[in-house]
């Protein structure tokens, strides 16, 4: 992946690996332990000393301004250790925060919130998901309402799930809306930006959930008569459903560069282990069962790295494009790095499954992955939908259609 970057990042990628190698895997928490903020915030601080913190955010606000054609390898290598990517600012939710307000925000919204965040001043959430049969995996199933008043919006609902809430200061908020025809407001839904302080916003119960090397929780969150006003109001209102897709397309694949790197840490331990134990008389890499994971791990990597980047450069050039084969990378990361550090446990034997490696904890970090930002399963039936209804246009734009059979049997072949 790195071969094809531009000088500078390639420059930045060994910077971040050294970083990730020397500065953070020693201080990471034991397996199951949160990192805590007041030391997130001292390595935080460091990052900065080595020129490695934001990559992603605009250099006008602090970042170091890498286009996301280029975020794959950078983002691979702060994910070799799971707190990584909270070092370097580059973690869910805030980086996909930080992307959507730097694309809709007004600028008065971006000194507001956007400026701090990047600077790792604050955190953040994004108030999305609902309890049954509220918005999950089919957004447009939002519950939460928004009833315009003078001067801003009145909103009312109950989120639950929202990752990072417990500490954050501020919540991108979505709720549904009504038409306003005389404003020429659409019925859709309208994103708001929120203070987690403001009056009719209350954090809930904590959902306990497998992934914990991030505080934060992913608790309910309870909106009762909050009062946004107009300024508070992130893009168009009743234009959010087009709104979360700039975030939940280039979110979905930061999830797979992360999480990639945290397969590859898996992957390098495995092939330690096979090269320093053995068994039955031979090194533990000569026998063909444990050479069979290795190689099936290594395959996995490659094409999820292919994909991975393919995506990520196709998002830098058309967005709608992008987001549907994000889609697909999603699918195909999500499954691939759950079996590279399911098969790297198994080649460390008891140890793999014990705190004395920190495998069994990845597999507890990366298992909600085929979950979250929509499940494997709804994802696949998107790709489908979207496969079939693409040949339906090709053929009706004049392509012949290749499963037609001779009503008398013959076959096409027969005449050649």
């Amino acid at each position: 992946m790195s071969a094809a970057l531009p000088a500078e990042y390639e420059a930045l990628r060994l910077r971040i690996r050294a970083f990730i190698r020397e500065v953070v895997i020693p201080a990471e928490p034991r397996p199951g332990v949160s990192l805590r903020r007041a030391d997130r915030v001292a390595l935080q601080n460091q990052a900065k000393a080595a020129g490695v913190f934001a990559p992603h955010v605009s250099k006008q606000y602090g970042g170091l301004g890498v286009p996301i054609e280029h975020w794959p390898a950078l983002f691979m290598e702060a994910g070799y250790s799971p707190i990584g990517p909270a070092v370097l600012n580059c973690m869910a939710p805030d980086e996909g925060n930080m992307h959507m307000l730097g694309q809709i925000a007004t600028e008065a919204q971006k000194e507001r919130f956007l400026r701090p965040l990047a600077a790792g001043e604050v955190t953040s959430c994004f108030g999305m998901t609902e309890p049954h049969p509220g918005a999950g995996s089919d957004p447009t199933a939002l519950s939460t309402h928004a009833e315009r008043v003078a001067c801003g919006w009145r909103v009312n609902g109950h989120k639950r799930f929202i990752s990072g809430a417990l500490n954050a200061s501020f919540c991108v908020l979505m709720a549904k809306n009504d038409a306003v025809e005389s404003e020429g407001v659409p019925a859709g839904a309208t994103m708001f930006l929120v203070d987690m302080d403001t009056p009719g916003m209350r954090v809930g119960n904590d959902l306990h959930a497998t992934d914990s090397a991030i505080e934060g929780g992913h608790p309910h969150l309870h909106i009762e008569d909050l009062f946004v006003p107009d300024e508070l109001v992130l893009g168009k209102a009743g234009e959010g459903f087009a709104y979360a897709q700039v975030r939940l397309g280039p979110g979905r694949l930061t999830h797979c560069m992360r999480w990639l790197g945290l397969a590859k840490r898996a992957h390098d331990t495995a092939l330690d282990r096979a090269n320093s134990r053995e068994l039955f008389g031979s090194p533990l890499r000569e026998l063909g069962v444990a050479q069979e994971l290795l190689a099936l791990n290594e395959i996995d990597l490659e094409t999820s790295i292919a994909i991975t980047a393919r995506t990520s450069a196709l998002l830098g050039e058309d967005h709608r494009e992008g987001e549907k084969l994000s889609s697909i990378a999603k699918v195909h990361c999500s499954e691939a790095i759950g079996r590279i550090i399911d098969r790297s446990i198994q080649l460390c034997g008891g140890d793999g499954v014990t705190d004395q490696l920190p495998l069994a904890q990845f597999a507890q970090e990366v298992r909600p992955f085929r979950i979250y930002d929509g499940s494997t399963e709804t994802h696949k039936w998107a790709i489908a939908k979207r496969a079939s209804s693409r040949r339906r246009r090709e053929i009706e734009a004049g392509e012949k259609p290749l499963d037609r059979v001779d009503p008398e049997g013959r076959s096409p072949w027969d005449e050649r």
